[in-house]
């Protein structure tokens, strides 16, 4: 034995460390496995939604190091860190679930560590740490941000950001040792490349920082973490600042709203029908009307007993721990300052109120929430707390009756978690983008014909989106498929279920038969003309089926009299192609650019696509 311990030295140590470390800490990881495995399940049986084939057709149309990609205004948000990490993962796999699935588990995990890192700085391995451990990783308030890949990428680094930072400022506060100031604000540095949110990092740790010293009786605590933290706030302050002012010179301003009155009635919602109901692991039910996100539809039983457990948390703690009153101040205004920036952006008075319900702007709150707990719980007891025993619940009993509560809050949050992923999983662009990658590789086997390029179906992505819901931009990185033009010979299209078809041009308007008699509209470079449609098109994508004759192969340039213009390839003889015209206009403009070539064009139809 002795031998092999001497051979081994590595080994014993580590089983000593082992053996040494506090059956806190070893529950805290035990507890941290089981979220990674649970959100394990929940990432692999998700797939891409949205704003996810965003991110994977701007990766596929934009070089990722050029600041026209990093720095892209994503709907307000600024993030070249996510857009680099999504472009990477999408350039290795390309429509692959796999490498995105992969990123949310260790995305998560990275939080949960940062969290845990930051809950033992406040309370040391005491059991009291797995109180706010278990609702910051269990909690289906972080849910929603979770499944959908594109908000992880924002929120996860900024979760880890968030907790992290605040350990080194209360180590950094303790301790004064700089390196704590310097890993924070580089910590601080990469979150804000993640998500603008981030912003509210630097202040988030002064808060928890101020108030773990007040409530341990430090009644100079504001003044105590400014001076003894100064390098890590001074440095904090002036990346928010360079950050702010690159923020407005990117992102469009003009989407904030004013409408106070719905943006009251949204924070109203999320209260009663996500937070209170999440404080309990509710909401138990989803509801969803695809392509929405999934949104909370807790019933009334959830929801008092969220409001039971908040008013016992509320009053058992104000009863028990010293200068108590301020952490639930803080944590309320957490509450309301976190969210009202988002719905001032997101807010009208169209907006639906299950905006609120959809619960995936909560996951920082969840984490502050966290955190004010661990503070609280390292408040001192009054001294009538300790001398008073609880009539109903013996001393002996408390475990037993934590233990039990705890039980209680998983099984609620895990079935709620269970009924997101079912109502989750009802997504249509899986089965769409599965159909539409074999479909066309079996076109690219079969023709060299180019596709004409289109929008993917609206319940994949909408217009609004433009142009990464075009053809050509979702599976521009697809190697085995076959090339998109603005011209064809062979017109097929994507169906509504991501099948390839045989297509025609339906008959919203028609080129009028052209002046010159058994030719139409005649065409050579130094005569350019100009084809009457018989009414006006408004501003749409439209294809038009173009019947020609040549005398050469060449091409010609056409064009609505409102819109961009086209190269079109020809060849000699009798001969049809389709072509997709952008813009509006009441006429087709049309140019020869190949040295003597000759064309006559006849009447044909100008409209959308339809299958055959």
């Amino acid at each position: 034995m002795r031998v092999a311990a001497a051979r081994l030295p590595g080994v014993t140590v580590a089983a000593a460390a082992t053996s040494r470390l506090p059956w806190v800490a070893q529950a805290a990881a035990a507890l941290i496995a089981v979220q990674l495995a649970i959100r394990a399940v929940l990432a692999f049986g998700g797939y891409f939604y949205w704003d996810d084939l965003i991110l994977v057709g701007r990766a596929g149309t934009h070089g990722l190091l050029t600041p026209s990609y990093l720095f892209d205004d994503h709907d307000g948000h600024l993030m070249p860190g996510a857009y680099l990490v999504a472009g990477a993962i999408t350039r290795l796999a390309p429509l692959d679930w796999i490498g995105p699935a992969m990123s949310l588990v260790a995305l998560q995990g990275l939080a949960s560590l940062a969290l845990l890192r930051t809950l033992y700085v406040i309370l040391g391995w005491r059991p009291p740490l797995l109180i706010p451990l278990i609702f910051a990783l269990f909690t289906p308030l972080g849910v929603p941000g979770f499944a959908w890949w594109a908000a992880a990428l924002n929120s996860l680094p900024m979760l880890a950001a968030l907790a992290w930072v605040c350990a080194d400022a209360i180590v950094l506060v303790r301790t004064g040792q700089r390196r704590y100031a310097v890993s924070g604000a580089l910590v601080y540095s990469a979150g804000l490349l993640f998500f603008e949110k981030a912003a509210v990092v630097p202040f988030v740790a002064f808060a928890v920082t101020a108030l773990l010293r007040y409530v341990q009786g430090d009644s100079a605590a504001v003044a105590t973490v400014w001076r003894n933290g100064v390098r890590l706030w001074t440095v904090s302050l002036a990346l928010t600042g360079a950050w702010a002012v690159l923020y407005l010179l990117v992102v469009d301003q003009q989407r904030w709203s004013a409408d106070l009155a719905m943006t009251a009635n949204l924070l109203r919602r999320s209260l009663t029908h996500g937070i209170i109901p999440g404080l309990a692991g509710g909401p138990w039910h989803w509801d969803r009307w695809a392509p929405a996100s999934p949104w909370a539809t807790p019933s009334p039983v959830v929801m008092l007993l969220g409001w039971l457990m908040l008013a016992a948390a509320l009053a058992v703690s104000l009863r028990r721990k010293q200068r108590i009153g301020v952490v639930w101040l803080t944590a309320a205004g957490y509450t309301v300052a976190c969210q009202v920036p988002i719905y001032l952006m997101r807010s009208s008075k169209y907006t639906a109120l299950e905006l609120a319900q959809t619960l995936r702007y909560f996951p920082d709150l969840v984490v502050v929430l966290a955190l004010l707990a661990a503070v609280g719980l390292s408040a001192p007891d009054r001294p009538s707390a300790r001398r008073v025993t609880h009539p109903l619940v013996p001393a002996v009993l408390r475990p037993l009756v934590a233990t039990g509560l705890a039980v209680l809050f998983l099984a609620s949050s895990l079935y709620s978690t269970a009924t997101f992923l079912r109502s989750w999983q009802d997504n249509p662009a899986q089965p769409y983008l599965r159909n539409a990658r074999t479909a066309l590789a079996t076109a690219r086997a079969q023709s060299n014909a180019a596709l004409l390029d289109q929008e993917v179906d609206p319940l994949v992505l909408q217009r609004v989106a433009w142009p990464e819901n075009l053809a050509s931009h979702m599976f521009a990185l697809l190697r085995d498929r076959p090339e998109f033009a603005s011209a064809t010979t062979r017109l097929r299209m994507l169906d509504s279920s991501g099948r390839l078809a045989d297509a025609q041009v339906t008959w919203v308007r028609t080129i009028v038969p052209g002046p010159a008699a058994q030719c139409g509209y005649f065409v050579q470079p130094d005569m350019p003309t100009r084809m009457a449609l018989d009414g006006p098109l408004l501003p749409a994508d439209w294809t038009a089926e173009i019947n020609y004759l040549a005398n050469s192969d060449g091409s010609m340039t056409m064009s609505l009299s409102d819109g961009r213009a086209v190269k079109v390839p020809v060849h000699p003889g009798l001969n049809r192609v389709y072509v997709r015209l952008a813009g509006a206009g009441n006429t087709i403009d049309v140019r020869a650019n190949t040295a003597a070539l000759s064309l006559c064009i006849a009447p044909g139809p100008v409209g959308f696509l339809a299958p055959r």
